[in-house]
């Protein structure tokens, strides 16, 4: 039996734990992950709590601020579910998307697979791309004192997975290395019409900034 309260009270935990968050992994991230992730799963055949709880809490410690560990964002979740008497085969399921919705370089092979997992994964993806999408990208470079760009350094598409945390390249390398990867990577019908526009945007975005770099606009 599901608490009615329960993602109400997941909404509150998760903010809380991201107060201090980075700009493009706090709770307004997750909210648009979860608002996208509810739209995708009106779509689809499959369990919206689990959708819900998964979008939720799918960054609750993202590993990039952990010192790569990816243990800490699963057990706090499960931590959470277990002290709110979520039945196990949910908070199993809801670990499992945690565990296996997160990019690491386009080379991960996910060791687990559901239609919910499917559907935060989608929405996941959906706000790394667009208008968004490159906002977050140029917020995360700056947390992070990237150059913006530099034209002797190319992008490389085929890191493996170690190679991809430890990247630190410009960035607008990001873009060919990840977010123009994504259009083709969609796993619901909803999620790909929603990431063809998107990615038209930014597709237009680089060549506007191409054309400033080189001072032709």
């Amino acid at each position: 039996m599901i608490n009615p309260d329960l993602i109400d009270k997941t909404i509150l935990f998760v903010k809380e734990k991201l107060e201090n968050a980075e700009g493009g992994h706090d709770w307004f991230h997750i909210e648009r992950v979860y608002k996208n992730a509810v739209l995708i799963s009106k779509n689809e055949v499959c369990n919206p709590v689990i959708v819900q709880l998964g979008s939720l809490l799918h960054d609750i410690a993202d590993s990039k601020f952990h010192d790569g560990d990816e243990t800490v964002g699963p057990r706090i979740a499960r931590e959470f579910l277990e002290s709110e008497n979520v039945d196990e085969e949910i908070i199993t399921h809801v670990v499992n998307i945690i565990e296996n919705i997160s990019y690491k370089g386009g080379n991960f092979e996910k060791k687990f697979s559901s239609i919910e997992l499917d559907v935060v994964q989608d929405a996941d993806r959906l706000d790394a791309i667009g208008a968004i999408g490159i906002a977050r990208t140029f917020n995360y470079g700056g947390f992070k004192n990237r150059a913006l760009y530099d034209p002797k350094i190319a992008p490389n598409s085929s890191m493996t997975k170690e190679e991809y945390k430890k990247n630190d390249s410009p960035t607008l390398n990001h873009f060919y290395e990840k977010l123009l990867l994504l259009k083709d990577k969609m796993n619901t019908q909803t999620g790909k019409q929603i990431a063809q526009e998107r990615h038209r945007y930014m597709e237009g975005f680089l060549a506007q900034f191409y054309a400033e770099w080189e001072g032709e606009k």
